[in-house]
């Protein structure tokens, strides 16, 4: 571990429509890390040295524009590709940093990302046949663009070794706490999270994604279902009772065609997707009402709460109970927890 006055260098990739405010964000967190450490461990603690990086104007090289501890040679030990503002980065915008990424790479460092980040990191291909995270509503997407990688968004943070990914746009915090945990040691890590007040790493983000039925897949029976699902889920008394073959008939198909054409549409078994809506359903009356967790289970169609719960634990990652504790609105948050 090198002392301060040869600190480990972590590059901040500025690409267009990258947020500024995860920018700033992170080169604070890291200070404050630093803080930390010079009062753990004295005056001659390791520390980090934060640079930021951009194209050249009008050119196709990527130069440092912005150094913590300027005049030094760089080498970064680690590059951190963050969230962008607005639109996906297209093939277009990625392609000409992936050269650079690549190099340093190459040369040593460890290349993350964090939610639309990992449009640029796959560019390079270097995450080809791997496990990656991205903010939840862009799986889709980043999957079709890059089908050779392992789109995981029910976590985090994934680290590979050489690449980390992280999940959703305020991932961010998680990264970069999971780096100072490498280069200055958990101890550092947990108390720099505790003056920020951040969760340490070791979030899942299934806790806050919703589900997001595909619907552009042009497939109008299918369609048909969907609709009338969704309609049942809107009705406090609809969820019940619906059977694969009441989908089919609804559909206007045969059971087997059905859930051959249901299952290629949506990527879920007709189950699978019901599944789905019932425990959006079961969320929003959690986060929203009063009800406690049996009436919740009874209200989105389950007859056995411990068959719902145990649902509902697998899909969010969270019991009914800790889902409520965490995410109840407002101020009936604390007595909405212990009637549920």
């Amino acid at each position: 571990m090198p002392a301060d006055d040869n600190p480990f260098e972590i590059a901040l990739l500025l690409y267009p429509g990258v947020r500024t405010a995860a920018v700033y964000g992170m080169i604070d967190l890291f200070d404050a890390a630093n803080d930390t450490a010079l009062a753990l461990n004295g005056a001659r603690t390791a520390s980090l040295r934060v640079s930021q990086w951009r194209m050249a104007e009008g050119g196709t090289d990527v130069v440092c524009v912005a150094d913590t501890h300027g005049g030094r040679a760089n080498r970064p030990v680690a590059v951190v590709v963050l969230p962008a503002l607005g639109a996906l980065p297209t093939h277009e915008v990625a392609a000409p940093f992936a050269r650079w990424l690549s190099e340093r790479h190459v040369d040593g460092a460890t290349l993350c990302s964090v939610c639309a980040g990992a449009f640029l990191l796959a560019e390079t291909g270097l995450l080809a046949g791997r496990a990656v995270t991205t903010h939840w509503s862009f799986a889709e997407t980043l999957s079709r663009r890059f089908p050779d990688i392992r789109v995981e968004v029910e976590r985090m943070i994934i680290d590979e070794g050489d690449i980390i990914t992280a999940g959703g746009i305020m991932a961010w915090t998680d990264l970069g706490l999971c780096l100072v945990d490498r280069l200055l040691g958990p101890a550092v890590m947990l108390e720099t999270a505790r003056f920020l007040l951040v969760d340490p790493p070791g979030r899942e983000q299934r806790y806050y994604s919703s589900f997001s039925p595909p619907l552009g897949h042009g497939d109008e029976a299918i369609l048909k279902v969907q609709r009338w699902l969704q309609s049942l889920a809107e009705d406090d008394d609809g969820m019940r009772g619906v059977t694969l073959a009441a989908m089919a008939e609804t559909a206007g198909l045969e059971e087997r065609t059905f859930l051959r054409r249901f299952t290629k549409a949506t990527g879920l078994k007709p189950t699978e997707y019901y599944q789905q809506l019932r425990v959006g359903k079961a969320r929003a009356m959690l986060e929203l009402t009063a009800r406690n967790v049996d009436q919740v289970a009874w209200a989105v169609g389950y007859e056995d709460p411990a068959a719902f719960r145990k649902v509902f634990q697998r899909v969010t990652g969270l019991s009914p109970r800790d889902y409520r504790r965490r995410f109840a609105a407002g101020q009936a948050a604390a007595a909405l927890s212990a009637a549920g």
